[in-house]
């Protein structure tokens, strides 16, 4: 009896517990979501703004928002015509679709998106969203709320800048990729791993805007004819707001301010003496940073060590087996990339963006200090634009990569 009385237990505990191990009753095939891999913003223009739809409020019955309609372009993949292995010729059929909509928001947007899709869409696969520079310059905080709120969101994601409208970028036709959005991420990954950009990624992005010492960066985009696409140089942030840019060889610059080793970059430098000019690159970098009071005020002290190489020069008529030469070239070239330091600083001083997180190793070293004097953001924004710098860089070169006669 006891014995029939336990089986009737387990049997109803299996009845109980048995449907609640069914994990797959929400699942949906890849081939039922809308999955949009790349995103571009732009401002509306004013005939843009005209075509406003009447999905998530009426015309005109609601609240209007300060901020201008934005223009969302979407890139969407289309089932079964993305290419799984090695493209096979002769393939016509486009692999994304691009759709574009108008908002007030972000959300409202995507909320128009999806009235044009019949599948849900579906922001899991998203590997790119590309800000236009007016967009970025208007604050980038308008769309943080939702990007960061939503889980599909990768913070892998790469967030760009680009000089052009974003929509452009959605539309380009690259000839070493059949999916744009892939060329574009990729774009930005294997720059950050040839030494030509520090690592950049949304997750990043947000995790500098919320620090009290630092100001946010993102990579530049400019197009180049109708497929090519070129890093332009670096746009920096004040809070939310894009406020400059830096040209393409000051992306090294900034790197080695911030003490990212691998170096990407490199710089003719006129030889001493000789009218004559040879290709510097700088291979890899060290940089220490100190923070101190100087007369009760913040002060820098960088100094930084070059590893580099001569990859070219100008004429046949420079020994450069000679070490007095080579000593000439390294003091050159540290004189020149002082020089190139103090400019860009001084350029992201008069503009209250601290990039290069100075005011993070104030808030580490002297806390004292930091809560004593700083205390927010917008205070160390102010101090910023008065500190002082002490610049020490050194060059050695242990490789000529050519042959002397």
């Amino acid at each position: 009896m006891w014995q029939n009385l336990r089986e009737i237990k387990v049997a109803m505990l299996f009845g109980i517990f048995i449907p609640l191990l069914s994990g797959c009753w929400d699942s949906k095939e890849i081939e039922q979501r809308a999955n949009v891999l790349a995103i571009g913003v732009d401002i509306a223009s004013e005939e843009e703004r005209k075509k406003e739809d009447e999905i998530s409020h009426l015309s005109k019955k609601f609240p209007i928002p300060d901020e201008e309609m934005i223009k969302v372009t979407a890139q969407i993949a289309v089932p079964g015509e993305i290419p799984l292995g090695p493209q096979q010729p002769g393939g016509s059929a486009k692999p994304v679709l691009v759709i574009e909509v108008v908002g007030h928001t972000f959300e409202d947007a995507i909320l128009n998106l999806q009235q044009e899709i019949a599948d849900e869409l579906f922001l899991g696969h998203l590997r790119i969203i590309v800000l236009s520079e007016e967009v970025a310059r208007s604050g980038t905080n308008r769309f943080n709320d939702f990007l960061r709120r939503n889980p599909e969101i990768r913070r892998t994601a790469s967030l760009v800048v680009s000089k052009e409208s974003a929509s452009k970028y959605m539309k380009i036709v690259p000839e070493l990729e059949r999916i744009p959005s892939l060329y574009l991420a990729d774009l930005v990954d294997n720059l950050s791993s040839l030494g030509k950009f520090p690592p950049s990624f949304i997750g990043l992005f947000w995790t500098i805007y919320s620090s009290k010492g630092q100001d946010p960066y993102l990579p530049y985009l400019e197009l180049k004819g109708k497929s090519s696409i070129q890093l332009n140089g670096l746009a920096y942030f004040h809070g939310d707001k894009m406020v400059g840019k830096t040209n393409p060889l000051q992306i090294g610059i900034f790197m080695a301010v911030r003490g990212i080793g691998r170096g990407g970059y490199g710089a003719f430098v006129e030889v001493p003496d000789k009218n004559e000019s040879v290709l510097v690159r700088a291979v890899s970098r060290k940089t220490r940073t100190k923070v101190m009071l100087k007369n009760g005020k913040p002060h820098v002290s960088i100094k930084i060590q070059y590893e580099s190489e001569i990859d070219e020069k100008e004429s046949a008529r420079i020994q450069l087996s000679d070490s007095a030469i080579l000593k000439k070239i390294e003091k050159a070239t540290s004189k020149n990339v002082k020089v190139s330091i103090e400019k860009l600083i001084k350029s992201t001083q008069k503009k209250k963006a601290d990039i290069f997180g100075f005011g993070e190793h104030f808030r580490a070293k002297l806390p004292k200090y930091w809560n004593k004097n700083v205390k927010t953001k917008e205070k160390w924004n102010e101090i910023y634009q008065n500190v002082t710098f002490d610049i020490k860089v050194d060059t050695h070169i242990h490789r000529v990569g050519m042959k002397s006669k």
